[in-house]
């Protein structure tokens, strides 16, 4: 499938503005992607202190302009608050306003279920280093989504990173398990790397700051470098040197992929689960 193509956005209804929430808006005003932002958030100390001309707070679905027809209205609430949020917003479903939801484990037919049936609904999963800028977003739509909707989406969430498009919702699941809770998993190797080099002998402070440098010199080497990863780990390993003594122990039969293996099957597993 092309890229979509760029969109101009008129109106963006931000519902919950949490921290993931804040950071597609605050990326959002960064690249001046639309005329304007309404955001309901009932809960003020999440709004953020930068205030904008091209923002305007609301603190429940009721106190909305009732002639509001925004281009899109992002779903950024707690997957647990979904289903008494979301029916306020019918009337906008029924009105053509395209539905993007972050919101981990509600499907599509969920928030039809919700929304209507003709609703337009795009489900996505980005992670959390979106809110440096450098995320990366799962996009999945229904059938009710158009080219100009698949557009309006793809401009919202490459405003945090990086974008890519499924046709088949039950890769979800193991997006959530790869990308959506993969920081975690690196932010352990981070612990473990640190406390590794403590036992062997480094101070706390110098083996913290040594894992987080390398862990995110490493990440962007990656991002940038056209070698595969694995080209990328040979380059650095020496024949019967220290890189090889470490990897013969984490390259062993029940030692990092076995694990990582079974942390994302895990994952998944769950992530189908809380679908329902």
């Amino acid at each position: 499938m092309s890229e979509p193509a760029p969109i101009a956005l008129s109106t963006v209804l931000l519902i919950g503005c949490g921290r993931m929430g804040g950071a597609l808006l605050s990326g959002w005003l960064e690249r001046d992607l639309a005329d304007r932002y309404v955001v309901v958030e009932p809960a003020a100390g999440l709004r953020p202190a930068t205030v904008s001309p091209h923002v305007a707070f609301v603190d429940a679905p009721e106190h909305l302009d009732p002639k509001l027809k925004p281009d899109v209205a992002v779903i950024a609430v707690k997957p647990q608050v979904m289903a008494e949020a979301l029916p306020h917003y019918r009337p906008m479903a029924k009105a053509g306003t395209l539905f993007l939801s972050i919101a981990a484990g509600r499907t599509l037919v969920f928030m039809a279920g919700l929304l209507g049936a003709d609703a337009a609904l795009v489900r996505a999963m980005p992670n959390t280093p979106a809110s440096i800028g450098h995320g990366i977003s799962v996009l999945c739509a229904n059938a009710k989504v158009d080219a100009a909707g698949r557009g309006r989406a793809d401009a919202l969430l490459s405003a945090v990173g990086q974008v890519a498009w499924i046709e088949d919702e039950a890769l979800m699941d193991a997006v959530t398990a790869v990308s959506g809770s993969g920081p975690a998993y690196v932010f352990l190797l981070i612990e473990c790397l640190t406390k590794a080099g403590v036992e062997a002998g480094l101070p706390d402070a110098l083996a913290e700051k040594l894992a987080r440098a390398t862990v995110a010199g490493s990440g962007e080497l990656a991002r940038v470098s056209p070698q595969s990863a694995g080209a990328l780990r040979e380059a650095v390993t020496s024949p019967g040197g220290t890189t090889r003594a470490a990897l013969d122990v984490l390259m062993a039969k029940n030692g990092l992929e076995p694990l990582l293996r079974r942390a994302v099957l895990a994952a998944t597993k769950r992530s189908k689960e809380l679908a329902g």
